[in-house]
C-alpha cells in the first residue's frame, strides 16, 4: 500500500489529543479550541458564538467535535451559523480531529470548533 504524506501548505494540523487538552505544533492547549489555518485560540464552548461568526469571511464550514460522543449543535448556535453562510458538520472529537487535518491539507477554507473528550 502506498502513503501519501499530507502537506499543510499554510495551515497546521492537530498533532495528537487527549483527556482535556490538545497539541498543535508542539503548544499544548487546554479546554475547548478554535484552529483554523495557523490560528489556534480558546473557545467558550456552545455560548461562545461571536468568534465563530468572526470566521465568516475565511471559511466555508465549520467542522464541530462534539467531546467523545457525537452530539447535536444548540438550534441557536446553528440558526447564526446559518444566518451568515458558515455550514456545521458535528462529529466527535476524535473524527473531527482528523477530518479537519485532512480537509486543511486539501487547502479547504475549514475551521475546527472542539470539546475536549
Amino acid at each position: 500500500m502506498h502513503i501519501n504524506e499530507m502537506a499543510f501548505d499554510g495551515a497546521v494540523p492537530i498533532d495528537s489529543y487527549g483527556p482535556g487538552f490538545f497539541r498543535v505544533q508542539g503548544q499544548l492547549h487546554n479546554g475547548a479550541m478554535i484552529l483554523m489555518e495557523s490560528e489556534a485560540r480558546a473557545w467558550g464552548g456552545y455560548d461562545d458564538v461571536a468568534p465563530l461568526l468572526a470566521l465568516e469571511t475565511r471559511v466555508d464550514f465549520i467542522v464541530f467535535g462534539t467531546g467523545t460522543g457525537l452530539a447535536y449543535l444548540p438550534p441557536a448556535l446553528r440558526s447564526a451559523l446559518d444566518a451568515v453562510g458558515i455550514g456545521a458538520e458535528v462529529m466527535a472529537t476524535p473524527t473531527a480531529c482528523r477530518s479537519y487535518n485532512i480537509l486543511a491539507s486539501e487547502g479547504r477554507r475549514v475551521a475546527v470548533a472542539l470539546l475536549p473528550v
